[in-house]
């Protein structure tokens, strides 16, 4: 009977520190939108082109004020310039589609104590690795994935200084939302979070077009028909083209292409009850003589 009391005292006394630093974690889910912003937009961020963004997440409480989380989301960014109002854009008549998926390490700032108030705006920022690939649909209404036919001339001896692009970058993510407390153990929340990257290609353009006979030569015809689209034109407003002379602007490499996820977080604080809270209450109160 002792042994038995001993041995349950003992856990309770392993117990308590677990469950109290289990209370820090919580685990949940994201669920939202996705959205791009690159050569193929005139905006910042084109709503037209809005798409679904579906993710997990693991939140630390690191103490009242700040939280560190890890996350891997999945979202798919696209743009088309058929649907912008300037007429260079429509002639170029370029389109895209990628998934993209990422993994994160974000540090949170929450602007109040969240179980005192019960809520809480915060901002965040962090760094995040990323994979991608774009596509378009051909004339044929089939998928074409991008990288390998080399549309800007990457890889061809004629432009050394053009290097097959990656299709692993990183972002960094960076933008403000807000959260509340909705029972002992679920937060629900609502962010934006712009993701500014380190690749131009995340659309497949960024610089000029290169000569027409080359790229026939090199990649095929598939290369020189997604390259330029501008013959394909189906506008009032502008007629098709025909493919650029060596050299013209096909992109702008001065600015990195970005991406942006919006939408709600679900999470569950693991070993229930209130976190910094529940932590006040164990503390040893203090006697003063």
């Amino acid at each position: 009977m002792k042994f038995a009391k001993s041995t349950g005292i003992l856990f309770l006394l392993i117990a308590v520190p677990i469950l109290t630093f289990a209370q820090d974690w919580h685990v949940g889910a994201f669920a939202g939108i996705s959205n791009y912003s690159g050569d193929l937009t005139e905006k910042r961020v084109d709503f037209k082109y809005t798409r679904p963004a579906l993710g997990i997440l693991v939140r630390r409480d690191i103490n009242r004020y700040l939280t560190v989380r890890g996350s891997f989301t999945w979202g798919i960014v696209a743009g088309a310039d058929s649907t912008n109002s300037s007429k260079e854009l429509i002639a170029r008549n370029l389109s895209f589609r990628s998934n993209v998926f990422e993994g994160a390490l974000i540090g949170e700032f929450n602007f109040l104590d969240i179980d005192e108030k019960g809520f809480t705006p915060y901002i965040f920022a962090g760094v995040a690795g990323f994979g991608f690939d774009p596509m378009a649909k051909d004339q044929s209404g089939n998928w074409v994935r991008l990288r390998p036919l080399g549309t800007e001339g990457q890889g061809l001896p004629q432009y050394p200084t053009r290097l097959p692009y990656d299709l692993f970058s990183f972002s960094f993510p960076l933008g403000a939302g807000v959260k509340a407390i909705l029972s002992d153990v679920w937060t629900l929340g609502f962010e934006i979070g712009a993701r500014p990257t380190l690749t131009d290609y995340l659309d497949d353009v960024s610089t000029t077009y290169v000569d027409q006979n080359t790229l026939l030569a090199y990649r095929g015809q598939k290369a020189v028909d997604m390259a330029y689209r501008g013959d394909e034109v189906n506008s009032k407003l502008v007629p098709p083209g025909t493919y650029p002379a060596d050299g013209t602007s096909r992109g702008t490499a001065k600015n990195k292409d970005w991406y942006v996820f919006s939408g709600f977080t679900i999470t569950y604080r693991l070993g229930g009850g209130s976190g910094w809270g529940k932590q006040k209450n164990l503390r040893c109160p203090v006697f003063r003589p």
